[in-house]
């Protein structure tokens, strides 16, 4: 059974076609990982999924129901933008009265369970308005996973994270699916760390799903390449210009050469041209960069 199941989603904004024909599935157990440009329709999609806004047109299902039904409904938590907190409030004061909303029994054990999950349980008497972005972002999380959610839809988590509020935020995402039980759909521009614990992916652009994949499949999309450093870069580059259609130097200072079929080919040629290599190696490309290829190819069309 998939999670989300979407079949020709429309939304209109008056004269404005936000979404245009959309389908989507994200498998039951996924971290589901929703990729676009500002303006796609990402935010849009979240929000009618968790019914938020009501769609123009299409088909929404949630675990095999309806996504208007009552009861799928309840399972679904959401943290759109930012928590709805009361700044002078304590973290724990604040989950208690979203437990109240959602009129939670045992209120109290499902907030320090909540909070536990999120890694804040150490923080609950601080008040909200100290606490930093990444503590905010969880304390919005742990509010999402009240009630014990079997879907969770993040619109930015990662967004302002310092380098160890992203890995607890990573930690914290990876620990929800487990189970197997529960799902995750996040939308990041930040897709260096969604790629470290993403399942599935979506790319959405102009309110169309360009792709859905698998991290394995992305991972036999992204394209190979050997990066090398050499003693005379500049030289090297012109040479390796001169036999290979696609060369080009990144941000890390390597010499990058997409279609060779070996290194020993490139380290061979080099030297026949008068030009030592100090260091070479094969990679794969990035999600980044297999997004950045993709709308570029989509420019060209």
């Amino acid at each position: 059974m998939n999670a989300i199941e979407i079949r020709k989603l429309t939304k209109n904004f008056g004269s404005k076609q936000a979404l245009k024909g959309l389908d989507m599935t994200v498998p039951m157990g996924a971290i589901y990982g929703f990729i676009g440009e500002n303006g796609s329709g990402k935010s849009t999609t979240e929000k009618i999924v968790c019914g938020l806004i009501h769609p123009s047109g299409g088909q929404i299902k949630l675990f095999g129901r309806d996504h208007t039904d009552a009861d799928v409904r309840a399972r679904v938590g959401v943290l759109i933008e930012s928590p709805g907190c009361f700044p002078n409030l304590t973290v724990w004061n604040n989950m208690m009265i979203q437990a109240a909303n959602l009129n939670i029994k045992n209120a109290e054990k499902e907030v320090q369970k909540a909070l536990k999950m999120v890694r804040m349980e150490g923080a609950a008497g601080n008040k909200y308005k100290n606490c930093s972005l990444g503590m905010k972002q969880r304390i919005g999380i742990a509010m999402a996973l009240l009630g014990d959610p079997i879907l969770l839809v993040l619109d930015e988590p990662l967004n302002g994270l310092d380098a160890d509020g992203m890995r607890i935020m990573r930690e914290v995402l990876t620990d929800i699916i487990k189970d197997g039980k529960h799902t995750v759909v996040v939308s990041s521009h930040l897709l260096g760390e969604l790629q470290k614990i993403a399942t599935h992916y979506g790319i959405i652009r102009h309110g169309k799903m360009l792709c859905e994949m698998t991290a394995d499949e992305l991972d036999s999309s992204c394209r190979t390449y050997t990066a090398l450093r050499a003693k005379d870069m500049n030289r090297a580059k012109s040479s390796l210009s001169l036999r290979y259609s696609r060369v080009e130097e990144d941000e890390a200072g390597y010499i990058r050469v997409y279609d060779a079929r070996e290194p020993e080919e490139i380290v061979t040629y080099l030297y026949q041209n008068g030009v030592l290599v100090n260091e070479i190696k094969t990679d794969k490309i990035s999600l980044e960069e297999y997004y950045i290829d993709l709308m570029n190819a989509r420019e060209v069309r």
